[in-house]
C-alpha cells in the first residue's frame, strides 16, 4: 500500500542530534538542555539484525512503521515534537530500511516482527514501553499486545486495520469511486500481471505506469487532504522491500491483499487488550474510519480520535493535532 511507504524526509534533518552522543557533552554525561542525543543500534533478534534509532526524554515510545516494507524515515520530521516528553525508539522492521533482510521470504510475518519488537525491548533494557504503530505497523502493535501485554503501558494504533477482509472491502469501494478511465487502466494492467515486465532490472517490481496509476492517481486523495506533500512521487515510493511486500501484501495489485496478511483477522481478540489504547485515523483515510470505529468498539476503554481534513498521513495533514493527541494520551496533564 503506497500510503505505508511514503517517505518524505529523512533523519538527516535532526540538526541538533549527534549519532552516539552529544558533541557538546562528554561521554556518559547527560546532554545539556535543548540537546537531544541520538543513538543508533542494531539488535540481534533471533539471528536477524534490527536497526533502531532513539532520542528524546521520558518514557520509551517504540514506533513501528508501515508498508510492509517501508522504513521509519517517513515519520521524520513530523513526530519530532514528541521527543520533548518521550524517548522515541524507531525500529526498521526486518527486511525493511536498514534492518537485515532474510533469504527465506516466508519469515516475513506479523508474528516474527512482533517478536523482533520484544527482542529490541529486552536488548535495550526499555522495561515497560508505550507502543505506537502506523498503518501496517499498527497490525504488528496489535500482535505484540496480544502476546506481551504485560510489557506495555499504552498502545497507540494509527490509521491501521484489524481485519484484512474489512480492508479489502474498503479497497473495493475505493476502486468503485475512481473515474472510469482510471479504473479501466488499473484493471487492464492487473489483468496482464504486475511483475515480469520491462528490462531485467524492472521485472521484480511494479511498472512505473502502475505505480503512477495506483499509488499516485488512485491513492493520493486518501493519503493527504489538508497538506498534500508536494514531494510525493509514486515511482520513488517503489524504492522499498519488494520481496517482503510480495510475500505479505501479495502479487495481484494494490486493491486486494492476498499475501500472508490474510491471516490478520483480530476482531475476536481485540477485547483482550486491557492496556490504555488510543486509536487515530483521518476522516478521509485509506484505512477507512469505519475500521477504526469497529476497533474502538471492541477494545475496552479505548479512545478514538478522527482527525479532520486528513488522509492516511495524519501527522502530515494535521501535525499539531496528531502530536497533541498522542502526547496528552501518554503524558496526561495533572488534574
Amino acid at each position: 500500500m503506497s500510503t505505508f511507504r511514503v517517505a518524505t524526509c529523512v533523519a538527516s534533518v535532526l540538526l541538533a542530534v549527534v549519532v552516539g552522543g552529544s558533541a557538546l557533552a562528554a561521554e556518559g554525561t547527560p546532554a545539556p538542555a535543548g540537546v537531544y542525543d541520538m543513538q543508533e543500534r542494531y539488535v540481534d533478534a533471533g539471528g536477524v539484525l534490527i536497526y533502531t534509532v532513539s532520542f528524546g526524554r521520558g518514557a520509551p515510545l517504540v514506533i513501528l512503521h508501515g508498508g510492509p516494507g517501508a522504513s521509519h524515515d517517513y515519520f521524520l520530521p513530523y513526530l519530532l515534537p514528541l521527543a520533548r516528553h518521550n524517548r522515541l525508539v524507531f525500529i526498521d522492521e526486518r527486511g525493511s530500511g536498514k534492518s537485515e533482510k532474510v533469504e527465506d521470504a516466508s519469515k516475513y510475518t506479523v508474528e516474527a516482527m512482533a517478536e523482533d519488537v520484544e527482542a529490541v525491548r529486552k536488548a535495550l533494557g526499555l522495561g515497560k514501553i508505550n507502543l505506537l504503530g502506523h498503518s501496517y505497523g499498527g497490525v504488528v502493535a496489535q500482535a505484540y499486545a496480544f502476546k506481551y501485554q504485560g510489557n506495555l503501558s499504552h498502545v497507540v494504533l494509527c490509521s491501521t486495520f484489524h481485519s484484512t477482509k474489512a480492508l479489502n472491502e474498503v479497497f473495493v469501494r475505493m476502486k468503485e469511486k475512481m473515474p472510469a478511465e482510471l479504473r479501466a487502466r488499473i484493471d487492464a494492467m492487473e489483468a496482464k500481471g504486475l511483475y515480469g515486465h520491462g528490462r531485467d532490472y524492472e521485472k521484480n517490481r511494479y511498472t512505473d505506469e502502475y505505480m503512477i496509476a495506483a499509488w499516485g492517481e488512485g491513492y493520493f486523495p486518501y493519503l493527504y487532504q489538508n497538506r498534500p506533500d508536494p514531494n510525493h512521487d509514486p515511482v520513488a515510493n517503489g524504492i522499498m522491500s519488494w520481496d517482503l511486500y510480495r510475500e505479505m501484501w501479495g502479487s495481484h495489485g494494490e486493491f486486494v491483499v492476498d499475501g500472508n496478511l490474510v491471516s490478520v483477522e483480530y476482531a475476536d481478540r481485540l477485547g483482550t487488550i486491557k492496556v490504555p489504547t488510543l486509536i487515530t485515523v483521518g476522516d478521509n483515510d485509506e484505512t477507512d474510519p469505519s475500521i477504526a470505529r469497529d476497533m474502538h468498539a471492541r477494545i475496552p476503554g479505548s479512545k478514538l480520535v478522527i482527525l479532520p481534513k486528513s488522509g492516511h498521513m495524519t501527522f502530515v495533514d494535521q501535525p499539531g493535532m496528531f502530536n497533541r493527541a498522542v502526547d496528552e494520551f501518554l503524558n496526561p496533564p495533572p488534574k
